[in-house]
């Protein structure tokens, strides 16, 4: 099988390294002449693969929009990721799941395990229950040649006192990234990535040593600028993916007009 990473480089050559997300808030549902409900949330969300599916590399669905609609809602979510599937694009699932045992067991095959309906090519998790505590998703990751993406240096200011605290050797933030390319040394499948946030001047952590795909959100409506990405990551700039919703969203529905916003972006990206 060909691994999350190789996958994920591959589509990012052709396609250029942009992740859409696909975040349907109510006022986009609105701004797009849609309900605010699930036939709104389906219209919204398919029409924007459809519409983009052929020159994005990658999508990310935040599961919450889905399950605020209950079943409904994630029915939906389950048609999304089948299309994404069909354009040849990647989806990384946006879950934050974070357990322990079993739970995280279940977690890992609804999201990680070939044959499951929500199964997407990576999922975001949380590590703050421990890192080791992730070892189930780790697993499926590796077994289904798919991807996780390891919470770590949020977008959110308020992160700061959980990840930038203190341990007796290094900072918490730290000790995750040097977990996750430990981890990915040992399985050689670079499967683990990482969320940085682009919204901070300095990360306070370092990445420079980093072995895997950093999921990079932010860009855009939370005020990151993808012409901040390089003096920010530095020398792993070449292994972000960054993240834009809304403000692609926004240019919609008009399919010209949202493949125009993704062209922007990529030659942003580029200069």
């Amino acid at each position: 099988m060909t691994t999350y990473w190789r996958r994920l480089q591959e589509i990012g050559s052709e396609r250029g390294s942009l992740c859409v997300g696909i975040d349907p808030h109510p006022s986009l549902l609105a701004a797009w002449g849609l309900p605010c409900d699930a036939s709104g949330l389906e219209r919204l969300s398919r029409d924007l693969v459809a519409a983009l599916g052929d020159v994005v590399a990658v999508f990310k669905p935040q599961s919450a929009f889905f399950e605020a609609y209950g079943s409904a809602g994630v029915a939906v979510l389950e048609r999304v990721l089948a299309d994404i599937a069909g354009t040849g694009a990647l989806s990384i699932l946006d879950a934050k799941r974070g357990d322990i045992g079993s739970t995280m067991e279940a977690y890992a095959d609804a999201y990680l395990a070939d044959g499951s309906p929500l199964a997407a090519d990576a999922v975001t998790v949380s590590p703050y229950l421990g890192f080791g505590s992730l070892a189930p998703a780790f697993e499926r990751a590796h077994q289904y040649a798919r991807g996780v993406y390891v919470l770590a240096r949020t977008s959110n200011q308020e992160g700061a006192q959980v990840q930038l605290a203190l341990t007796d050797d290094n900072s918490v933030v730290q000790a995750i990234i040097d977990a996750a390319t430990e981890a990915n040394h040992f399985s050689r499948q670079r499967a683990i990535g990482l969320v940085v946030g682009g919204t901070h001047a300095s990360l306070g952590c370092d990445v420079s040593n980093f072995n895997g795909s950093i999921l990079v959100p932010g860009i855009g409506f939370q005020g990151g600028r993808m012409s901040d990405l390089p003096a920010i990551f530095g020398d792993a700039v070449d292994q972000v993916l960054p993240v834009v919703g809304r403000g692609v969203l926004s240019a919609g529905p008009d399919p010209s007009a949202l493949r125009g916003k993704v062209a922007e972006l990529l030659e942003a990206a580029i200069a």
